[in-house]
């Protein structure tokens, strides 16, 4: 029985350190939950809005992940573009996250392809700048504590999206089109960008993605988007390599 209870006992561990790196997921990610929301209310409303029903706007939130893709290619469908075009638009708009996702791939490197994918499906935006912050410079890669603080990001997201986004479809005719919300997301995406802008390759990020996403709004398909994502990454590289030479 003794022998039992100690080879247990790291199992016991093991599960307790996956537990709190899940919970302290969550927490990491619960400012961030904000902006989520209200951009879930916005893409529900703006997809009733621009004429699709009720169903088809369900259907839509549950199979598709990205309030980004469905506001930009709502326009689209709107004026009967050819379906190769939305896809494309759609698929041009999503490339940020086949670099966010190749970033992630060392951690997550020990699971099977249809758990990589799925853990793919469900990243975001602010879940990626979170994780990377916190394990860039982990010197231990793979481990299943990583991946517990990941899926405690995600989850959480993932859920309050969907329940603003449903939110929004059903209360669409209650909100008035004269109600910046796009501009209320924007803001509540700010605030939490900004205090995120603490060290020098996090600051060339921001500055030059911003810089770059202003300029390229006059390029089609939102390719300005893409520009500013992989100008931004490659600018914080830069100077973060840059800060380890000076400091070796």
């Amino acid at each position: 029985m003794a022998s039992e209870s100690l080879e247990s006992a790291p199992d016991i561990a093991s599960r307790r350190a996956c537990l709190d790196a899940f919970r302290e997921g969550a927490s990491a990610i619960a400012p961030a939950i904000i902006a989520n929301s209200v951009w879930g209310l916005v893409t529900g409303v703006a997809m009733v809005k621009s004429g699709m029903s009720v169903l088809m706007a369900l259907i839509i939130t549950i199979i598709v992940y990205s309030g980004t893709m469905q506001l930009m290619v709502l326009p689209l469908l709107a004026t009967s573009a050819p379906l190769w075009l939305v896809f494309m638009a759609g698929f041009m708009v999503n490339t940020r996250f086949i670099i966010f996702n190749a970033g992630l791939y060392p951690y997550f490197r020990d699971r099977p392809v249809w758990q990589r994918m799925a853990l793919g499906f469900f990243n975001s935006d602010a879940a990626f700048a979170i994780y990377m912050a916190r394990y860039a410079d982990s010197p231990t890669l793979a481990t299943p504590v990583q991946r517990w603080f990941y899926i405690g990001m995600i989850f959480p997201s993932w859920l309050s999206w969907e329940a603003f986004s449903i939110a929004g479809i059903y209360l669409s005719t209650l909100v008035p089109v004269s109600w910046s919300l796009e501009f209320a997301a924007s803001l509540a995406i700010l605030a939490i960008v900004v205090p995120m802008t603490r060290t020098r390759p996090m600051l060339a990020t921001v500055l030059s993605a911003g810089a770059v996403a202003w300029v390229g709004q006059v390029l089609p398909l939102k390719l300005g988007l893409l520009a500013a994502v992989v100008v931004g990454i490659t600018a914080g590289m830069v100077v973060e390599r840059r800060q380890h030479r000076a400091r070796a």
